[in-house]
């Protein structure tokens, strides 16, 4: 049986096309893999890490509404979340930006981060 993923509660088409990106095509197999690989997944295709749309997966597989997650249990996801993210190597469409990323060529969002307010 192929379900589709966004009959999943919070997940919408947006949710759904991002899956299919990253291979997942049904609901019953994003709830076989679980939150933690699926969203390694969505990292390595392409997905910008967001915490709120990791934990929004993480609510969803348990059939919890979207905004459920708090305190220390919003916490430990935040923990689980960041070590997602810092594994997470997104798939290159070509072996030169996979060899640039590998030497540090070229700019990570952290690397443009702006620390200074004099110079923003």
């Amino acid at each position: 049986m192929n379900t589709a993923i966004s009959s999943i509660r919070n997940l919408g088409p947006a949710y759904e096309e991002a899956c299919l990106r990253a291979g997942i095509t049904s609901a019953e197999e994003l709830r076989a893999i679980g939150a933690d690989s699926a969203y390694a997944k969505l990292l390595q295709t392409g997905t910008r890490p967001h915490f709120i749309g990791y934990y929004v997966l993480v609510m969803a597989l348990q059939g919890r509404p979207w905004n459920d997650c708090k305190g220390k249990e919003k916490e430990e996801l935040r923990k689980r979340f960041d070590a997602i993210k810092a594994e997470a190597r997104p798939q290159h469409s070509s072996k030169l930006l996979a060899e640039l990323d590998a030497i540090g060529v070229r700019a990570t969002p952290a690397d443009l981060q702006v620390t200074d307010p004099a110079r923003r």
